[in-house]
């Protein structure tokens, strides 16, 4: 089956971000240890007056301030968006690791031509206000960057790598390119939607939903050591059968944060 047309439009950048506003009460809290408090560079880059109105509405779903100091972003960070989209995370990854880091919004060859336009992310680094955004384009298998990163962050964008409109492309290999691109003790951060367990890859293409079983099988094959999940994109609630375009899940999805590393003695 082919992907919504939505879908791949949300992807590239184009509209809106799946998730909205929840509605309704919250879901009961996560069991397991309590989030840390949000670090102070994230704090001071989500509430930075450059940042657009609508992406600041969004913070109460996406909860990027817990995400990103789960993922250890700290100042002067080495930092790739992989998939970035719109830039949501790109702009507050860009304040949090401030003038001496670098975030690296890498945009697939693949997502470019299927749009037949310039990536939105684009918009950004040519503002004076994110100039130590850079933007690369080249295919996913040659995923690479100028310099050793920290951290590479992907969010709901797993799932994508692997439906047909990206090729598919070799997660094997895309992963070891990863890694490759990390120091030693770097982090890789998957933020992805949840399909039910012991689906595998059957829902990618049609529900846009991958089972977070696969995903730590693939990352820890490429070498990665799994360190952890974030609970903060928990919702009980998602039966994790409807498509996260849905009108009745849209907004409300169940989704995984996990963090992997890069041993420290890996070269």
């Amino acid at each position: 089956m082919r992907k919504p047309l939505l879908s791949l439009v949300a992807v590239l950048g184009l509209a809106a971000c799946a998730t909205q506003p929840m509605m309704g009460p919250p879901p009961p809290p996560p069991s397991g240890p309590v989030a840390a408090a949000i670090s102070p560079n994230i704090a001071a880059a989500l509430s930075d007056p450059s940042r657009p109105a609508a992406d600041m509405v969004r913070d109460v779903n996406r909860h990027p301030g817990e995400v990103l100091t789960f993922a250890g972003v700290r100042p002067g960070a080495k930092v790739a968006d992989l998939i970035p989209g719109g830039g949501y995370f790109t702009r507050i990854l860009a304040k949090s690791v401030g003038p001496r880091g670098v975030v690296y919004a890498y945009v697939p060859d693949e997502l470019t031509k299927l749009a037949n336009r310039e990536p939105a992310v684009n918009a950004i680094a040519r503002d004076p206000a994110y100039s130590n955004v850079k933007v690369i384009l080249n295919t996913l298998p040659n995923f690479s960057t100028p310099e050793r990163l920290d951290l590479v962050f992907t969010a709901q964008n797993y799932h994508d790598m692997h439906d047909k409109f990206m090729g598919p492309a070799d997660l094997s290999v895309v992963n070891r390119q990863i890694f490759r691109a990390l120091k030693p003790g770097g982090v890789y951060l998957v933020i992805d939607h949840s399909a039910e367990a012991g689906s595998g890859l059957r829902d990618t293409e049609t529900l846009h939903r991958i089972d977070s079983a696969v995903v730590r099988s693939e990352v820890t094959a490429a070498g990665f050591i799994f360190e952890g999940e974030s609970r903060v994109l928990k919702d009980p609630a998602d039966s994790r059968k409807a498509n996260v375009y849905d009108p009745s899940i849209r907004g409300k999805t169940d989704q995984f944060v996990y963090k992997f590393r890069k041993p420290a003695t890996a070269r």
